[in-house]
Formats: structure tokens, C-alpha cells, sequence
């Protein structure tokens, strides 16, 4: 659930005490983060301003963080129930800047169709769930980061049997069919080239309908069909992405403090190593270490 308002002199007086951040100033533009084998900066406490969702989190000790539960590298269940990935190492190091222990994280599954109901009606106090930054969103919910930039690609049968060399050939062979998400960002981008797309509830839904021959690929973000192909040999990745997708961290709308807060966090990470150790224990297993995105701060 997420975090209420309290009382401003609780809030002071545990946000003191509990309320971390970097030390120092962090420069914005280092490039790439730090070397993972090293230690993360050193923190130190310090007051938030009462009312404010990082005073609020902080003095609680805990925080609800959406992710997906399906994605492979990014948000998958553990057989513990907890998901692991890179997005949900992302939200370790914002509850760790805010001096929330991992233990107090409630990681709460939340695909496509949800996120910005979750996130507009409290359930969650943030989404981290390969949450692509755009303006329509933008309408709704705030957006953090980005913390990384997709692009989107195809997913097919392993040795590429039909010849799908980008989305262009969907155009070219109207009557096949391509599997995607309801809601995504993904369905909005391969719908320019065809009207002839399967829906499913997450991407991992879409493998089965390429193994009957009810679809030809899956289409969605170069990273995630690259986990799915990791888990599932039998597929491979076109590998020619062909949009931008800056991923964010979800939040309520014009809760301004907060996203700068955040944006501040992820600087800081690129900075101090802990954005390259969270890729190399999780996406890294698959894919190369990328440079981190500049945050937007609009």
C-alpha cells in the first residue's frame, strides 16, 4: 500500500534519523557509471522536508514498488516469490537512498494494462517495469530517468525461417501475423505498419502462438525479447531495432520533488558504480554493458 501522509513532526524527526542520501555533489555527466567491483559512495543522513513522499517513505521504512513478474533480465518471479532483474535492482537503489532496508520493498506485479491505474490510485508508490517515457503518459503520470534506452525489435523462430528483417515486412505480408501486449507502446508502434497483430497479457504469452503457427514473431523492446530468447532457444532476435525507448520510473503526477529526487538518485548511481553492478548481475548476463541515458528533467 502506499505510503500516506504523516504527521509533520514524526516526519521531521524520523526523516532525520532515517532519510539517506549521497554525500557530496555528484557530477550529472559521468559517463557510464563507475567500475562495478567497486564499493558504492558512503552515505550520510540528512532531513527531508516534512510533507514530502521521501520524508513520507523514509519514516515508514518501507515502500511499494511495481514491476513486472513475467519479464526475464528485467522483473521475473524467483522461485521465492520476489522478482529479480534489472529494473527491481533500480528500485533497490531508491529504497536504499531513502534508507529502506530491501526486506521492506513490496514488490507488487504490474504489466502493461496496469501501471498508470497503480500508480494514479496509490497502490504503488512507484513503477519500474520496462516503462517506456512518453507524452501521453506524461498526461497521467510523472516519469523519473529515463535509466535506460530500448529500442524495439522482433522476436522469430530460430533460423528466421520466414525472412522478417524489420517491421516493414509486415507490410509487405499483410496476412501474417504479429504477437505483442495490450497497452504497450510496442502495439502503438508496430500498428503504423500492420492492423494484423495478436494481443496477449505479456510477452511471454506470445511464444506459444509462433510455436502453432497462430503468429510469425513478437514484437516488442530489443531487451526483452532478448531475455525471452535466453530462456527460449528455440527463438532468436531480428537484432535491427527500429524506435527509441527511454525507460522511466513511474510516479504521481506533478509530485515534482520526488522525480527530481529520484533523477538525482540515478545520477548519483551512474556516478558511483551501483547502475553498472545492478546491469552486470542481471541484464548483463545477455547483453553488454550500454552507457547510461542523461536523466530528463523536464
Amino acid at each position: 500500500m502506499r505510503v500516506r501522509k504523516h504527521s509533520t513532526a514524526l516526519v521531521g524527526a524520523l526523516a532525520v534519523a532515517g532519510a539517506l542520501v549521497l554525500a557530496g555533489c555528484v557530477d550529472s555527466a559521468a559517463p557510464g557509471g563507475g567500475d562495478p567491483s567497486e564499493p558504492a559512495a558512503e552515505f550520510t543522513p540528512v532531513p527531508y522536508e516534512d510533507g514530502t513522499t521521501m520524508a513520507d517513505l523514509a519514516a515508514a521504512g518501507e515502500i511499494t514498488i511495481g514491476t513486472k513478474f513475467a519479464q526475464p533480465l528485467f522483473g521475473l518471479e524467483g522461485p521465492d516469490g520476489i522478482p529479480v532483474g534489472f529494473d527491481v535492482e533500480i528500485g533497490k537503489i531508491i529504497a536504499k537512498h531513502l534508507g529502506i532496508d530491501e526486506a521492506n520493498i513490496s514488490w507488487t506485479n504490474t504489466v502493461s494494462q496496469n501501471r498508470e491505474p497503480f500508480i494514479q490510485s496509490g497502490e504503488v508508490d512507484l513503477v519500474i517495469a520496462t516503462y517506456t517515457i512518453n507524452d501521453a503518459r506524461k498526461e497521467v503520470i510523472s516519469f523519473a530517468g529515463p535509466y535506460y534506452e530500448a529500442g524495439q525489435d522482433i522476436l522469430v523462430a530460430a533460423g528466421n525461417p520466414e525472412g522478417i528483417d524489420g517491421p516493414e515486412w509486415f507490410q509487405e505480408n499483410p496476412d501474417a501475423t504479429v504477437c505483442t501486449v495490450s497497452g504497450s507502446t510496442s502495439l502503438t508502434n508496430i500498428q503504423e505498419y500492420t492492423s494484423n497483430v495478436l494481443e496477449a497479457a505479456d510477452y511471454a504469452d506470445c511464444l506459444e502462438p509462433i510455436r502453432t503457427g497462430q503468429a510469425v514473431a513478437v514484437t516488442t523492446d530489443n531487451v526483452i525479447l532478448a531475455g525471452l530468447a535466453d530462456q527460449n532457444p528455440e527463438f532468436e532476435v531480428v537484432n535491427n531495432p527500429f524506435t527509441a525507448e527511454p525507460y522511466g520510473i513511474g510516479l504521481a503526477k506533478d509530485d515534482t520533488e520526488f522525480r527530481m529526487w529520484i533523477n538525482d538518485v540515478l545520477e548519483a548511481s551512474y556516478a558511483d558504480g551501483s547502475w553498472a553492478a545492478a546491469w552486470e548481475s542481471t541484464a548483463g548476463a545477455v547483453l553488454d554493458l550500454p552507457d547510461p541515458p542523461a536523466v530528463d528533467r523536464y
